[in-house]
Parts: structure tokens; C-alpha cells; sequence
């Protein structure tokens, strides 16, 4: 069974950083497609950036310049660099796995953007 977890949600200033990471179980990783999805409160859930297994990325609009994402197939680990974080990146971030028709979802951890 894959699972995933993730940390490295809190609470930062507008401008701060944060790290988030996600550690897979379960699965051959390397083969996974990987993503970081977040949900603001009455909002859909959206795409903030996803990498390939061969190491292509892609972001959302609202990531690009910002945000940085990168796997480690070694650890079966893939983080979200986020700076210059404004209060509209608050949300629930969901880290996601998908290989064909299997998709898999982590609990998601909160970020707060606040002063």
C-alpha cells in the first residue's frame, strides 16, 4: 500500500519561506509522477507544481519564480521549496502520487501565511 506523508507546514510571515517534504512508502517512487496540490478554505483544490519521473517540473501560475520543486529518488522524497510566501498561499497542501490510473493522496499539512 503507497502511502505518503507529509511535513512542513506552519505558520510564516508574508515573505518568509517553507520547506515542505513528502515521504513516500510503498511504492517503486521512481516511477511515480509526484505533485504538490493545496485547498484554501471554500476553494477548490488546485495544482500548485508537479515533476515527472524523468525530472520534468511544472507550475501553476501562482508558483512560478516562487516556489521550487524537486525529488530525491534515492530517499523516495519530494520537497517544495516555497518563498516570498503571501497570505494567498494560505491553504491545506496536499502532496499527490500518480502512475497511470493509480493516484494516491497524503493528509495534507497546513501553511499559514500571516504577520
Amino acid at each position: 500500500q503507497v502511502q505518503l506523508v507529509e511535513s512542513g507546514g506552519g505558520l510564516v510571515q508574508p515573505g518568509g519561506s517553507l520547506r515542505l517534504s513528502c515521504a513516500v512508502s510503498g511504492s517503486i517512487f521512481s516511477m511515480y509522477a509526484m505533485g504538490w496540490y493545496r485547498q484554501a478554505p471554500g476553494k477548490q483544490r488546485d495544482l500548485v507544481a508537479t515533476i515527472t519521473h524523468k525530472n520534468s517540473t511544472n507550475y501553476a501560475d501562482s508558483a512560478k519564480g516562487r516556489f521550487t520543486l524537486s525529488r530525491d529518488n534515492a530517499k523516495n522524497t519530494v520537497d517544495l521549496q516555497m518563498n516570498s510566501l503571501k497570505p494567498e498561499d494560505t491553504a491545506v497542501y496536499y502532496c499527490n502520487a500518480h502512475l497511470r490510473q493509480y493516484i494516491h493522496w497524503g493528509q495534507g499539512t497546513q501553511v499559514t501565511v500571516s504577520s
